[in-house]
């Protein structure tokens, strides 16, 4: 069994208690309340020794696992002790449906909690809600220690676009099964943080997310066409996984000038390529070649409704490409205003208008985002939130049925643009 660390750079520093050893902490979920509250103040000692529980990791490529991988690699830079549990540790698993390149651990729990007890964390944070994630929590649980939890993926709008028979509430379920005894649940933008507390989640802090602006660089477009040098200019192109619920047809069958090019793979693939042979699909790139795809092309088209952030977007305009998406969580947080994309319901129009854009705006944007300020506000939220007071239960009757007017409003205005949209 492989096993996931990296030994700290500060040897000097005391090795925490154990687990066992640590005054009994409140039941998760509820959290410390005003002690620990001040143990988060400015100029109070964070975590140093973080154990991070992950179904997403390497050799997984999505955004969920770029995004904690160089979390963790900053936070290693900053001093910190990480223990990574994943898939990659266990012989026994399984794929999960529908995504096959993400294993599902079996049998782990009691690894988990020999792992957690023996490296004794300030802090545990379990990012995703697959068999490791539950196993994790259970842990946590049973000892009484606080954890943390990231949403990076809309999963039960993801699960009702794949199965359209399963209805959102019960996704919405399981979310809550999963989060409820979090202290802190981290998402990637205020978007998302507003589309949760309407859905009656607590505990929600903002983490964002950054790019390598090294990599990802606008000298990476070459002079005479680069990668596309064979084909009709304009170029729009979609990076990322190939399915449904990514929404990539709304983008192929697009009336655009020049050419369309898709970076990537997923099962979705063959079927779109098949549908759209004037599209070019290119399989999946990474680093240096990647970055040349991104960087030769005019505009980036990101036409996904359920993802929570996009990093995609930032490594396009780190590369100096401009953006079209649709109105969604991710692309209306990160663009407007900025002059690096263009977000509008009508998704030809918005890529017409990201053509007209500077490049140098669109690097610009991505300039303002780093790993290491993803790194420092991560272990910030480490810590769990205060413990809500209590409320009368008229209060709290009321506060939901104004949640729920507030969600069947929102669903109706996203029924009539879906209308307007195919029209």
């Amino acid at each position: 069994m492989v096993r996931t660390a990296a030994v700290s750079t500060e040897t000097s520093t005391p090795a925490p208690a154990t687990p066992t050893e640590r005054e009994p902490g409140p039941e998760i979920g509820q959290e410390a309340g005003p002690d620990a509250d001040a143990a988060a103040l400015p100029g109070s000692p964070l975590a140093k020794r973080i154990l991070l529980v992950t179904d997403a990791w390497e050799p997984q490529v999505n955004g969920v696992v770029r995004t904690l991988a160089n979390t963790m690699r900053e936070l290693k830079a900053l001093g910190c002790e990480i223990e990574v549990i994943s898939p990659a540790d266990y012989k026994r698993t399984v794929p999960l449906i529908t995504y096959s390149e993400i294993k599902l651990a079996l049998g782990a729990r009691d690894d988990v909690e020999d792992r957690f007890l023996s490296f004794a964390p300030d802090a545990v944070h379990i990012a995703t809600e697959g068999t490791l994630g539950w196993d994790a929590r259970h842990v946590c649980l049973k000892h009484k220690f606080p954890f943390t939890t990231s949403y990076h993926t809309q999963f039960p709008e993801y699960v009702t676009a794949r199965f359209p028979w399963i209805p959102l509430w019960a996704g919405y379920r399981y979310m809550h099964a999963f989060h409820d005894k979090s202290g802190r649940v981290m998402v990637a933008t205020p978007t998302m943080m507003e589309q949760l507390r309407l859905q009656g989640f607590r505990n929600i802090a903002l983490w964002s997310r950054g790019v390598d602006t090294e990599l990802f660089h606008p000298s990476k477009r070459a002079v005479d066409g680069g990668v596309f040098a064979d084909l009709p200019r304009p170029v729009f192109i979609y990076v990322g996984r190939v399915s449904v619920e990514k929404n990539i047809e709304a983008f192929l069958k697009l009336d655009l000038p020049g050419s369309k090019v898709v970076v990537g793979d997923g099962p979705a693939r063959e079927e779109l390529a098949q549908k759209y042979p004037e599209a070019r699909f290119t399989g999946s790139k990474f680093a240096e070649e990647l970055a040349q795809h991104y960087a030769d092309a005019d505009v980036f088209v990101f036409p996904s409704f359920t993802d929570t952030f996009g990093l995609v977007i930032l490594e396009a305009a780190a590369c100096g490409t401009p953006v079209a998406a649709f109105v969604a969580p991710g692309p209306k947080d990160i663009l407007p205003g900025t002059n690096a994309g263009v977000v509008d319901m009508d998704l030809r129009k918005a890529c017409l208008q990201a053509l007209e854009l500077k490049r140098e705006d669109a690097r610009a944007l991505a300039e303002r985002y780093s790993w290491r300020a993803c790194a420092e506000e991560f272990r910030r939220n480490l810590e769990p939130l205060p413990k809500e007071g209590k409320r009368r239960f008229w209060h709290k009757l009321r506060d939901l049925r104004a949640r729920a007017r507030e969600r069947r409003r929102l669903a109706r205005e996203a029924k009539q643009a879906i209308r307007a949209m195919r029209q």
